[in-house]
C-alpha cells in the first residue's frame, strides 16, 4: 500500500522549479552537496528529495497511523515553504508497514527500487525497524526512527529518536515507589522486540527501588481475549501492572481491566500510551492509569501550542487527535531538517555522523542527542478521564 503526498507549502505556492535549482546552485557553490548528491540529482534528473514515510495503517499499531501522517505531512509542508532541505523540495510518500514482516520488507525494497526513496522515515513497531537494517545498509538509506523504542540502536544508517526505558520509565518507576509505595509489580507486554527489552530494562529499574516481579507475560500482537491474563494478574496482587502492549491492543487490553474492577485497586503504567490509545479505552475505564512521554498535548510549551494550531489549520477540527507516538513523525522531519543542514549533505556518512550529536526543536522543544542517546522534556502524566493530567517534568 502506497499514498504520495506532495506538499510543497502549506500556506503559500508551490516553490518554482527555477528556485529550487538556483537554491541547488547555491548549495553546490558553497559545497553543500556531497559527490553522492550529485550522483543522485544526475541519476534521477530531479531535485525533488523522495522521503518514504513507513507508517502502520493498519493492524494494532494502525490506531497511531493517522497521526503520524498528518504530523509527518505538517513538518514537510512547513519545510518545503522553507525552501525545502539543502535546496530539494520533499516528495513524501507514505506506505503502510503494518501486516506481516516479509510483505512489509518486499513494499521497502520495491519502493527503493521502483520509486527511488531517497531516505525513510519510520514510525513502526521495533520488529519491523530490526527486519529493515539490513535493508537499508546495502542500499545506503539513510533511515530515522521516531517512536518510543527500547533503546540501543546502532545499525549504521540508522538514527532513532525517540524515548526509551532509561529516562521514560526509570524516574516513573522510582516516583510510583516513593509516592504510591508501590512494591510488587507485575509486567505485560506484546510479544516482540520493544517488550522483551524494555522489560530487561525495568526490572532492574524496579530492584533499584526495592521492589519485584510477581509475574510477566507477552501477549501475541491482535489479541483480544484478556481474561486469563486478567485472572492471573489477580492471583499475582501488584501494586503496579506495567503494560507494554501497543496500540488497540493496549486499548482492549485496559479496557477489560477497568471493565472487571481491577482499575480501583491496581494501579497501571503505561509505555506505548498516548491521547489516542485513550480515547479507545474509555474514560470509565483509565482509572489509577500512568504513563511518561516526551509529549502531551497540554504540557503548555509555546512550540507546542504553535504546533497543534499549524495541524488544526493544515487539517480541520475534526482532524485525528494528536498523540505522542504519531506525533513523532513531525519530530522525524525536523530531525531530518537538522541533521542534513548541519552536515550538508544527504548521504548516508555524512547525515549519521551529524545526527549523533545535534539539538533540534520540535513541538516538543529542545531536543539533544549526543553520543547517539537522546535526551527531550519528558513528562509524568495520569489518565483523567480522556485527558492526561500532567504530574511532574521527570
Amino acid at each position: 500500500m502506497r499514498a504520495t503526498v506532495n506538499f510543497p507549502a502549506h500556506g503559500g505556492p508551490a516553490l518554482p522549479p527555477s528556485l529550487l535549482f538556483r537554491n541547488l546552485s547555491s548549495s553546490a557553490a558553497d559545497g553543500a552537496l556531497s559527490p553522492s548528491d550529485h550522483a543522485l540529482l544526475r541519476r534521477r534528473g530531479t531535485n525533488k528529495l523522495r522521503v518514504g514515510g513507513f507508517i502502520c495503517c493498519t493492524g494494532s499499531p494502525g490506531v497511531w497511523g493517522p497521526c503520524a501522517t498528518n504530523s509527518a505531512q505538517l513538518a514537510v509542508a512547513e519545510i518545503n515553504k522553507r525552501g525545502g532541505i539543502l535546496g530539494r523540495e520533499i516528495e513524501f510518500s507514505v506506505y503502510d508497514a503494518g501486516g506481516p514482516l516479509d510483505e512489509v520488507l518486499n513494499r521497502a525494497e520495491q519502493a527503493i527500487a521502483f520509486d527511488e526513496l531517497d531516505l525513510i522515515v519510520g514510525l513502526h513497531t521495533s520488529a519491523v525497524r530490526v527486519g529493515l537494517r539490513d535493508l537499508i545498509t546495502r542500499h545506503r538509506i539513510p533511515y530515522i526512527y521516531t517512536p518510543v523504542y527500547e533503546g540501543g540502536e546502532r545499525t549504521p544508517g540508522v538514527m532513532a529518536i525517540g524515548e526509551t526505558p532509561r529516562w521514560q520509565s526509570r524516574p516513573s518507576i522510582h516516583w510510583l515507589a516513593d509516592v504510591k509505595k508501590a512494591k510488587r509489580w507485575y509486567l505485560i507486554g506484546s510479544d516482540y522486540v520493544w517488550p522483551w527489552q524494555s522489560h530487561r530494562a525495568v526490572k532492574n529499574y524496579i530492584r533499584e527501588t526495592g521492589g519485584h516481579v510477581v509475574g510477566e507475560e507477552f501477549v501475541p500482537l491482535g489479541e483480544d481475549n484478556h481474561e486469563p491474563h486478567l485472572a492471573r494478574i489477580r492471583a499475582a496482587r501488584p501494586d503496579v501492572v506495567l503494560i507494554s502492549l501497543i496500540g488497540t491492543d493496549s486499548s482492549a487490553f485496559n479496557r477489560a481491566f477497568g471493565e472487571c474492577g481491577l482499575g480501583a485497586t491496581t494501579l497501571r503504567f503505561a509505555g506505548a500510551m498516548d491521547d489516542t490509545v485513550l480515547l479507545g479505552i474509555g474514560a470509565d475505564n483509565s482509572e489509577n492509569m500512568f504513563c511518561a512521554s516526551g509529549y502531551f498535548t497540554g504540557t503548555g510549551a509555546r512550540a507546542n501550542d504553535d504546533f497543534q494550531s499549524r495541524y488544526r489549520a493544515m487539517f480541520g477540527p475534526n482532524a485525528p487527535p494528536i498523540g505522542s507516538v504519531g506525533q513523532s513523525g513531525y519530530e522525524g522531519m525536523r530531525f531530518l531538517e537538522a541533521v542534513a543542514n548541519k552536515a550538508g549533505s544527504l548521504a548516508m556518512g555524512p547525515m549519521v555522523a551529524a545526527g549523533r550529536n545535534i539539538v533540534y526543536s520540535g513541538a516538543r522543544g529542545q531536543v539533544t542527542v549526543r553520543n547517539g542517546h537522546v535526551r527531550m522534556p519528558m513528562h509524568l502524566a495520569e489518565a483523567d478521564g480522556l485527558d492526561f493530567k500532567l504530574i511532574k517534568p521527570i
